[in-house]
């Protein structure tokens, strides 16, 4: 009597083992033979109102940036205005208190050039009268 003859065959529970797996592979995938196929209507109505939504917020951000452009661009302008009002008061004031100026305005006041300065000496002891 040979060994093999006492051991247990190997190949049937392998082939049943196979068959019972391809089974309950197949039991996994749906059963598509009855021809319906599944629903997309939800799957894109959903999708057209989230396109839609971001569209409109898109837009929302756009006119909002387009705003703030105009507002820069006004104040912008603005700024310029003030420098250039400033920029010519600063003119005027340089015009006006030239030493040229102050002259002749001194002069249409009545007033004369002093051709003989004297000073006042604050403290005494450095009061000095000039020689003759």
């Amino acid at each position: 009597m040979a060994i093999t003859s006492l051991a247990p065959d190997v190949s049937t529970p392998k082939k049943s083992l196979v068959e019972k797996s391809s089974r309950a592979v197949l039991r996994l995938v749906p059963d598509m033979g009855t021809g319906e196929r599944a629903d997309n209507k939800a799957f894109i109505t959903f999708v057209s109102v989230v396109g839609g939504v971001g569209l409109l917020l898109l837009l929302g951000i756009n006119t909002l940036l387009a705003q703030g452009a105009f507002e820069l661009h006004r104040l912008q302008g603005q700024a310029t205005t003030l420098s250039d009002q400033r920029d010519a008061m600063v003119r005027q004031i340089a015009k006006a208190s030239s030493p040229d100026q102050l002259a002749a305005d001194a002069t249409k006041l009545g007033m004369v050039p002093s051709v003989n300065p004297r000073f006042v000496a604050v403290d005494p002891s450095t009061n000095t009268t000039p020689s003759k």
